[in-house]
């Protein structure tokens, strides 16, 4: 992987050059810098961006700043990936609507500077002719966990769950939580959510059985079973006729 580092900071390009010398799998890497977005340009310009895999782009620099120069680079023939590298944690929702792969705050641990370039090989992997066409516009969830914002693919989701103020979203190895309602997701991924309860949406393509169920609180009623989970959700009455029309089709 040939690596760009772009920061006006020359400590800042130091440390990630640091960090990356104690990544593993990344000892065949080459690595540059640039100080500016007219450098970057220059080292990327000719090339179309062919001669470097991935940019890790700081955001507040002197003259063009780093979102503007995502902007640029998106315009080359063959645009590298570009993972943020900041200390301002308020321009994630900026710069995943920019595509970047990752976002990564300072001070960078070595930890999430491997994820961010594990992200890279795998966007890069599925990037061939081959590759299933990336989602359309909106079928992204930007998640905010921990003090990083992450970019969870819709096709990933198992169920939203309303919990309280919040919404649970689930995923075959994790849960998330996020602000927002069921009315709002319901609404906006209709045809791939089927409301099953007041407080829960299943992805019409993981819904595999229902079946009988008793609720402590609710008394006997009905279930779904979902692919990739164990755990059983609570289907409401008006809604079983819905939940069998989805199984048989």
């Amino acid at each position: 992987m040939n690596i760009l580092i772009v920061d006006d900071e020359a400590l800042a390009r130091s440390r990630l050059r640091t960090l990356l010398s104690d990544c593993s799998d990344i000892q065949r890497c080459t690595v540059a810098e640039a100080s500016n977005a007219a450098e970057t340009m220059a080292l990327l310009g000719p090339t179309g961006g062919r001669a470097y895999d991935l940019v890790l782009l700081d955001i507040h620099m002197p003259g063009q700043d780093g979102l503007a120069l995502a902007h640029a680079l998106q315009a080359l023939p063959q645009p590298p990936a570009v993972v943020f590298v900041t200390a301002h944690a308020d321009h994630a929702v900026s710069a995943f609507e920019l595509d970047a792969v990752d976002y990564l705050t300072k001070p960078v641990r070595r930890e999430r500077l491997q994820q961010a370039l594990a992200k890279v090989q795998r966007t890069s992997r599925s990037a061939g002719p081959s590759a299933v066409p990336s989602l359309p516009e909106g079928e992204t969830l930007l998640i905010q966990d921990r003090g990083r914002t992450e970019r969870l693919p819709l096709a990933e989701v198992l169920y939203f769950k309303a919990e309280q103020k919040y919404v649970t979203v689930r995923t075959t190895t994790r849960s998330y939580i996020m602000d927002g309602s069921l009315s709002e997701l319901e609404a906006k991924f209709a045809p791939r959510f089927l409301r099953i309860h007041r407080n829960a949406l299943v992805a019409r393509r993981a819904v595999r059985a229902l079946e009988k169920h008793y609720d402590p609180e609710e008394g006997e009623g009905w279930a779904v079973r979902l692919q990739g989970s164990t755990e059983l959700l609570a289907v409401s009455r008006r809604q079983v006729a819905a939940v069998r029309e989805e199984l048989a089709r």
